[in-house]
């Protein structure tokens, strides 16, 4: 994928395409890898799944605790955010944004699953942020999307 020449008038991303790249997420790194390597601009498209549930191959692998993928689409400049950061145990990350914007302990990803879900699939590299997490109040790993 480095030094990938992208289109000047790229057409909006197929809908399918994206499903398939995002739906991969959750489980099959080389379709994600073949993908990637065929689309470029995949690596940080978002399927709506309606309702406002929208994901990107990267909050797939994140939320089901794919760290392989995860780090391999970071590598490759996805777009982390506070649940990924979660997923890796980032407490550094973690701990500064939820001091600037608190509310963010209530934040809903894909799917409703929550920064302290993320932090539970994340294992003991994440149990840092968990018990963070857990003292600031967070008991829940979903919230109902709709």
């Amino acid at each position: 994928m480095a030094g990938a020449t992208l289109p000047v008038n790229d057409p909006q991303l197929d809908k399918e395409l994206v499903q398939s790249f995002v739906g991969a997420g959750h489980s099959d790194m080389d379709k994600v890898k073949g993908l990637l390597e065929e689309h470029p601009t995949l690596l940080n498209a978002a399927h709506d799944w309606k309702y406002g549930d929208f994901e990107t191959c990267l909050g797939a692998a994140s939320h089901v605790g794919f760290k392989e993928l995860a780090q391999y689409l970071i590598d490759a400049g996805a777009q982390a955010n506070i649940f990924t950061a979660c997923l890796f145990g980032k407490i550094e990350v973690v701990k500064p944004m939820l001091e600037a914007f608190p509310t963010l302990i209530n934040a809903k990803g894909p799917h409703g699953f929550t920064l302290l879900h993320h932090a539970v699939r994340g294992g003991d590299e994440a149990l840092e942020v968990k018990e963070y997490l857990e003292s600031l109040g967070a008991t829940e790993t979903k919230i109902a999307l709709y």
